[in-house]
């Protein structure tokens, strides 16, 4: 009888090689791109006073300029529906080049509609943001971006940022192609537009700015793009060693560390506003004076509350210094700025020791990585419970641009030196 051979069985080992090959391979071709964050604002509801009309509204477009820190040859932009209660149909979302001299217009040339998951357009749901596809469309730094949306209709609660600096536009109608809107509305807000990210080499990172009404930039230059965050933004560029760093705005004007008052506190939209943000390597906090000047605005208060307010605001710091740590962000505090003789606020000798009282924590060692003295910047020598007159944008409370400029000036760019060799990934 004839013995059969059983043919032995051929070795798998190369195809799984190759196999394992080909996922790392695609796993690094989806990794190349590093995406970071180079415009943002933080999304509040608006008063209604600050709303866009949603009566009779069908089918508007809206054209807004965000003004970019670093470059890229890919970008996406990011939507917001956060307060919105009903899911918001965006029809159409274009981004472009400004056109010079033309306020609104756009060169034609440079127009380009977004896509989301391949379709022109999205349905972004209640309380929800969305990003973009990739677009390839190259932006250099410092630079204007047109952003055009046009939506179905408009709901009466509504996603915003109120403190804009900048000159947007609505028009009824579909608009986003449209290379000027010579009949439209001007208004000094953003609507639905949460940032742009830029495709950016690996090194590259982003600094955030978490404030209120002075990161935001009450008393600077509409469309001037000169409040501090924006002088430290050019002077990042300055400098090849910093070049590769954005600076991200999320200030909110009256915002607050432990109440709501305008947009969510600090520590609630801290997850949103800071931790989501693309590429975020560093964070500065400069929040707590609206704390401070509401706690006696109406009238005073036990000194046992004053006390309690600090213990607070220091606790506070404390959670973002330890969720920013969490994810490997540094944050660099900035010390509360004098506000004596502001009409709004009208702080007496009390609250003017919960400021000096929790400056002195801020600048303490072993609390946060760095600290930024503003209040030493923009204090009157004479006078350090007040700005300095030069810096007083005239209400005692916010700088102008001259005080902005010396608040971007005073950063040492120093503290920032370690991005470059170990960007956060996002």
């Amino acid at each position: 009888m004839k013995k059969t051979t059983r043919a032995k069985p051929r070795s798998t080992a190369p195809f799984a090689a190759f196999l394992l090959l080909l996922l790392a391979f695609a796993g690094t071709a989806r990794a190349q791109t590093h995406w970071v964050g180079s415009w943002a604002a933080s999304p509040q509801l608006p008063d209604p006073a600050d709303a866009l009309s949603a009566e009779g509204a069908q089918g508007v477009t809206l054209r807004q300029v965000v003004h970019l820190s670093i470059g890229g040859a890919e970008l996406r932009v990011h939507l917001s529906n956060r307060f919105g209660t009903a899911p918001l149909h965006f029809a159409a979302v274009h981004v472009a080049q400004p056109a010079p001299e033309t306020p609104g217009g756009v060169i034609p040339a440079t127009d380009k509609a977004l896509a989301f998951s391949g379709s022109p357009d999205v349905t972004v749901p209640a309380g929800a943001d969305y990003i973009s596809d990739s677009l390839a469309f190259r932006v250099t730094p410092l630079s204007d971006l047109v952003i055009t949306l046009y939506v179905d209709s408009l709901q009466v609660q509504q996603t915003a940022h109120t403190g804009s600096r900048a000159m947007s536009y609505f028009v009824q109608g579909n608009m986003v192609s449209a290379a000027d809107l010579p009949d439209a509305k001007k208004i000094e807000h953003w609507y639905f537009i949460a940032g742009v990210d830029v495709a950016a080499p690996t090194r590259s990172a982003a600094i955030v700015t978490l404030g209120d009404s002075i990161t935001d930039g009450h008393g600077s230059t509409t469309n001037g793009n000169d409040r501090w965050p924006d002088v430290l933004a050019k002077r990042l560029q300055a400098s090849p060693q910093t070049r590769g760093l954005a600076v991200l705005n999320q200030g909110i004007g009256g915002n607050r560390l432990l109440l709501d008052r305008a947009g969510p506190n600090a520590l609630a939209r801290f997850d949103h506003d800071v931790l989501a943000q693309a590429g975020v390597r560093y964070l500065i906090v400069l929040e707590g004076i609206n704390d401070l000047g509401m706690l006696t605005r109406d009238s005073d208060v036990p000194q046992a509350e004053h006390d309690a307010m600090v213990h607070a605001l220091e606790a506070a710091y404390e959670q973002i210094v330890m969720r920013a740590h969490a994810q490997g962000i540094e944050v660099i505090g900035a010390t509360v700025m004098p506000f004596a003789g502001s009409a709004y606020y009208h702080p007496g000798p009390a609250t003017e020791a919960d400021r000096q009282a929790l400056n002195q924590w801020t600048r303490a060692a072993g609390h946060f990585d760095a600290v930024i003295d503003f209040d030493k910047v923009t204090r009157d020598p004479a006078h350090p419970d007040r700005l300095l007159p030069a810096f007083d944008s005239g209400d005692h409370l916010h700088p102008g641009p001259a005080g902005y400029a010396a608040m971007g000036d005073a950063i040492p760019l120093s503290l920032f030196g370690a991005a470059q060799t170990a960007a956060h990934h996002k």
